[in-house]
C-alpha cells in the first residue's frame, strides 16, 4: 500500500478516514474509488473535487514547487504576492478541483529532486515537458539521474535568445553564438540546448560557447544588462516580457527567432496518477469554459494556449 510519510499526509488521512469507506489492507487509500468512478464529493462549486486523491482533498491544497522568479509565468509583484500566468492557472484549476494551490518558492534545478523526496505535490515552473524528464535522463548525458515524471501540458514555448539593444547586431541567431558569452538559467530546457550548440560548435571546429548558467533567469537578464555577458537565453515568454519591461522597453532586443517550441507540464510522479488525471480533467474544464482564454491574453500569452489538456505530450 502507497502512503506518503508526510506529517500534512499522515493528517490529513486521519481526518478523512471518517468519510472514506475502509478499503482492502493491499489497497492504495489514494485511488480509493466509488462503483460510479470517483470518491464522494463533488459539489456545483467544485464539480471536480472528487476526482482528488482522499487525502489531498482532506487537506485542501496541493504543494506546488516552483522557481518564483520568472516572469511573466511565476514572480513576485510590488507588494510580495505570487503572481503571473503559472499562478492563475493554477487558480483556476483549484476552483474547479476544490483545493488551494500553494505555490513554495525553489531554484529551478532542485524542484525534481524536491518533489522525489515529497516536498511538493506537483511542479509547476514554466517546466518543459520532454521525454528525459519522463524518463528520468538527464538530457545532454544520456543517463538514468532519478525516477520520471508524468506531465500534463498546459502551455507551449521555444526558446529564445536576447541581447542589449545597443549590441543585439552582433549576434543575429543561433548560429552566431560560437565564440560568445550566453547567460542563462541553470537546469533549463534553454541551458540544456545551449550546450547541445556547443558540441556542435566544438564538431564544427569552431570556438566554443561559454555558458554561465545561474539560479534564477532575473540574475541572468542582470548579468546581460550589466554587460558581461553577450547574449541571454531564455524561454519565448520570459524573453519577450523582459524586452518589453525592462527599462521601460529600452533594455533588451530579441535575437533571431524562437526555437525549439515544446509544451509547458505540470510535473507529477508517476505514483500519483490520480492527482494528474484530475489536474488533466480541470485543465479541459477551465479551456472548455473560457477561463483559460482570459488567463493567457491577460499575459499576453495566446500564442503558446493549447486547446486540451495532454499528458506527456513532449518528444
Amino acid at each position: 500500500m502507497t502512503v506518503r510519510t508526510s506529517l500534512r499526509r499522515t493528517t490529513a488521512l486521519l481526518l478523512a478516514s471518517a468519510a472514506l469507506t475502509a478499503t482492502s489492507a493491499c489497497g492504495d487509500q489514494r485511488d480509493a474509488t466509488t462503483a460510479g468512478g470517483g470518491t464522494p464529493g463533488g459539489s456545483a462549486a467544485a464539480p471536480l473535487s472528487d476526482r482528488l486523491p482522499a487525502d489531498i482533498r482532506a487537506a485542501g491544497f496541493v504543494r506546488v514547487g516552483s522557481d518564483i522568479a520568472f516572469p511573466p509565468v511565476e514572480f513576485k509583484d510590488g507588494s510580495g504576492e505570487t503572481v503571473g500566468l503559472d499562478p492563475d492557472i493554477a487558480q483556476a484549476l483549484g476552483d474547479q478541483l476544490g483545493v488551494e494551490f500553494r505555490f513554495e518558492n525553489g531554484t529551478f534545478d532542485t524542484l525534481v529532486s524536491g518533489l522525489r523526496a515529497d516536498r511538493y505535490d506537483v511542479i509547476m515552473s514554466a517546466m518543459n515537458d520532454t521525454k528525459a524528464r519522463q524518463e528520468g535522463i538527464d538530457a545532454v548525458t544520456g543517463k538514468k539521474v532519478g525516477e520520471g515524471l508524468d506531465f500534463v501540458d498546459y502551455f507551449s514555448a521555444g526558446v529564445s535568445l536576447y541581447a542589449r539593444k545597443a549590441h543585439a547586431g552582433s549576434v543575429r541567431g543561433w548560429d552566431d553564438l560560437c565564440g560568445k558569452t550566453v547567460a542563462v538559467q541553470r537546469g533549463s530546457v534553454a541551458h540544456d540546448l545551449l550546450k547541445s550548440r556547443d558540441g556542435a560548435c566544438a564538431e564544427g571546429g569552431g570556438p566554443a560557447i561559454a555558458i554561465e548558467a545561474y539560479d534564477t533567469d532575473a540574475q541572468a537578464q542582470t548579468r546581460v544588462r550589466s554587460k558581461g555577458v553577450d547574449v541571454g537565453c531564455s524561454d519565448f515568454p520570459a524573453a519577450a516580457y523582459a524586452v518589453k519591461t525592462s527599462g521601460g522597453g529600452q533594455d533588451f532586443a530579441l535575437v533571431g527567432e524562437q526555437t525549439n517550441a515544446a509544451p509547458y507540464g505540470i510535473a507529477v510522479a508517476k505514483k500519483d496518477t490520480r492527482l494528474r488525471d484530475a489536474i488533466a480533467a480541470a485543465l479541459d474544464a477551465i479551456i472548455a469554459n473560457g477561463q483559460y482564454a482570459k488567463i493567457v491574453d491577460k499575459w499576453g500569452a495566446r500564442g503558446g494556449a493549447v486547446t486540451k489538456a495532454v499528458v506527456n505530450g513532449g518528444v
